[in-house]
């Protein structure tokens, strides 16, 4: 370990400026996906009613600390985007200084510094760094509450992972995780009849503190709504419909190649265990040192915990989900390559360097775009679209699938600047468009988008079985392309545009299509992949009960 450590405060500044700096050009976007879905608009009903539960969304249960966060900054400042990323980039960077402490305490400043860089150029991290969700700062203050344990600080370690808790529930596993590793070292050592291992029973005490506040919170929620993990919709997405054994098995690959390998991960992976066929290097004739066996074991259980409880649990297998533990396999890795490389820096210049090349490459395999600037990419098509809808179609009901609905009905997002009547489907699959031509008398214009990222060529495309398993277990469906949709739907394309991917159009019906359609449309229908619901989505355009937005965004 280092003699001598930076300033957490000096830390802080620095990291906040470069981030801040990068993120520059990204803090005018609207709001992206799960941001309009759930988190914006239950810290709006923070910021203009105080209540802790969401009421214009439906409630998740997801602990209010960082939607309070934001509701306050609003409250100071002013609601507005780019005071919304502004905040979330303030605890980007306390979380950047959260590894650095970590790093520092598990190897050296060098390393430290070298580890934070990466992490911080990480594309999912990048991406979440601005954007108004929870994921990044639940695992920044998981790596506080890490660092604290390192330094056997057991009223800090009871506090960083408290808080923890209450950005997210599921950071409750790091000190879960630590609890079961203490006992088991204690009846190890019990049972061998040797010294007690370094672990103390104030430490593993304060590892249990965390629990009290997240069963606080979710005692506030059941006796205001009923509810005590969320509504039965959320839970039985992400919990009762996850519970199959070859689906836990499929997460398991998904989430260990979200850990080692996703979006140029596997770049440090790789040269890590090419460095350790190498010597360890020497500084003044003595071996550089590894990170503390003891630490790599805690930083293992840790992912361990992580990886088999979000391949158990969650509906969406999101790699943001594994931010708490993506900076742990970094650490190792850069300290792996300062001890066995000598010209370690170019090593880790190459791997901050495929990172920043993940930023703009999209992978030729589904993936989320909330992953990398393909977010950007997504709010600038839909902006566009939104922007020339607005301007040509204001009075007509128009319709689109989520979250498209949210951008059209909710001005404060924005998109639009007033609300636009919306009829919603559920996607832009070949059964949703058939059973909305059906229906045509009940909207003038549609706005079709890429309600998923596929790419032009997959990597697995020919593996059919494949396709299957991802439309069986993680809710996989293929978009139609605007040209056909805009032939089943009997109108024509008025705007449309692409990049990298993604797409978005607008689709205007004929006259005579529609005219025809309210002569015609059935008496029932039950075509498509909702079950019949279309008719009743359709028929009326009052309230609109959307499913829980994490619900909505899958990885393919």
């Amino acid at each position: 370990m280092a003699s001598r450590s930076l300033h957490p405060a000096l830390v802080f500044a620095v990291i906040f400026v470069a981030i801040f700096l990068l993120h520059l050009p990204l803090l005018q976007l609207p709001y992206f996906w799960d941001e309009a879905g759930y988190y914006v608009p239950a810290a709006r009903d923070i910021f203009l009613s105080g209540s802790l539960i969401p009421h214009s969304t439906i409630s998740n249960a997801h602990p209010p600390l960082v939607l309070a966060w934001l509701a306050l900054w609003w409250n100071c400042v002013g609601y507005a985007p780019v005071v919304t990323r502004s905040a979330m980039l303030v605890i980007a960077a306390f979380a950047l200084t959260g590894a650095f402490r970590l790093a520092e305490r598990a190897a050296n400043t060098q390393v430290a510094i070298a580890s934070t860089v990466c992490t911080a150029l990480y594309p999912v991290l990048f991406a979440q760094s601005s954007l108004a969700q929870v994921d990044l700062a639940a695992a920044g203050l998981t790596f506080w509450g890490l660092a604290a344990y390192l330094e056997d600080r057991p009223v800090s370690v009871a506090v960083w992972f408290s808080l923890a808790a209450l950005a997210k529930e599921t950071a409750i596993l790091a000190p879960a995780a630590l609890t079961g590793w203490d006992f088991l070292q204690r009846a190890l050592y019990r049972g061998a009849r040797r010294s007690q291992p370094t672990a103390t029973m104030g430490r593993t005490v304060a590892l249990l503190v965390p629990l009290a506040p997240l069963i606080g919170w979710y005692a506030y929620h059941y006796a205001k709504t009923g509810y005590v993990f969320g509504n039965p919709e959320f839970f039985r997405y992400n919990v009762a419909a996850t519970l199959s054994f070859t689906r836990f098995v499929l997460a398991l690959g998904l989430r260990l190649w979200q850990s080692f390998g996703y979006l140029h991960l596997w770049v440090i992976t790789l040269g890590m265990l090419l460095a350790m066929l190498l010597p360890p290097q020497k500084d003044r004739g003595e071996e550089r040192s590894r990170v503390p066996v003891p630490v790599q074991q805690l930083f293992l259980v840790v992912l361990a915990a992580y990886v088999i409880a979000m391949a158990l649990i969650g509906g969406a297998v999101l790699a943001r989900y594994m931010l708490p533990v993506v900076p742990l396999v970094i650490i190792v890795g850069v300290s792996t390559l300062w001890r066995h490389l000598r010209f370690w820096p170019i090593a880790v210049g190459v791997v901050a360097l495929a990172f920043v090349a993940a930023w703009f490459w999209n992978p030729p395999y589904g993936f989320s775009p909330e992953g990398n600037l393909a977010y950007r990419d997504y709010v600038q098509l839909h902006g566009k679209a939104e922007r020339f809808l607005e301007a040509r179609y204001p009075m007509s009901r128009v319709l689109t699938a989520w979250p498209a609905s949210d951008e059209l009905t909710r001005a404060w997002l924005g998109y639009v600047t007033r609300p636009m009547q919306v009829v919603r489907v559920e996607d832009f699959s070949l059964d949703e468009a058939l059973s909305a031509s059906d229906f045509r008398s009940n909207f003038e214009v549609a706005l079709a988008c890429s309600t998923k990222y596929e790419p032009a060529h997959p990597l697995l495309d020919r593996w059919k079985k494949w396709e299957e398993l991802k439309t069986r277990f993680f809710g996989f469906h293929r978009d139609l392309p605007p040209a056909a949709l805009a032939h089943i739907l009997g109108g024509r394309i008025v705007f449309s545009e692409a990049r990298r991917d993604q797409w978005v159009a607008v689709i205007e019906l004929q006259r005579g299509e529609m005219r025809n359609a309210e002569r015609n449309v059935p008496k029932s229908r039950s075509r498509g992949i909702s079950g019949g619901r279309v008719p009743r989505r359709l028929a009326g355009l009052r309230a609109r009960s959307f499913p829980p937005p994490e619900k909505r965004l899958r990885s393919g």
